[in-house]
């Protein structure tokens, strides 16, 4: 297991940024952390240096948003609301996960994907977060 501490948003989005480096078509991405530990700032690195130009927000109330253009597209979820495993099989997930993109799920967690690199998000203070890899 691996951990990068960031100081501030930015430094989260630039672990964000190495990560992509090493993500592959049909790579699959687990976020798990608390509300404001830094999961949607890290995607938002991953994105960009995947070389999309649209902008990165979470995906809370629509539960999924797509950031195509760049090397490889990226499928962004979030199952924060999401209650049972019936809501998650209508998002066609089939479709998206292990395909053609990167998928990153927010709360993960929630209903956990099979073959995902977990990543972990932990608030240390203020500004600082612990983020891990399983």
């Amino acid at each position: 297991m691996a951990t990068f501490i960031s100081n501030n948003p930015a430094e989260t989005e630039e672990i964000g940024q190495r990560f992509a480096k090493e993500l592959n078509a049909g790579s699959v991405l687990a976020l798990q952390g608390e509300l404001g530990s830094g999961k949607t700032q890290f995607t938002k690195g991953l994105v960009a240096a995947l070389g999309s130009s649209i902008p990165v927000t979470s995906p809370t109330f629509t539960i999924i948003h797509e950031y195509p253009g760049g090397r490889l597209p990226v499928y962004h979820f979030d199952f924060f609301r999401l209650v049972d495993q019936e809501s998650v099989a209508q998002l066609g997930l089939d479709d998206y996960l292990f395909g053609d993109g990167i998928s990153v799920i927010e709360w993960a967690d929630r209903f956990p994907p099979e073959k995902a690199r977990w990543i972990l998000f932990e608030i240390k203070s203020e500004n600082a977060r612990a983020i891990s890899t399983k």
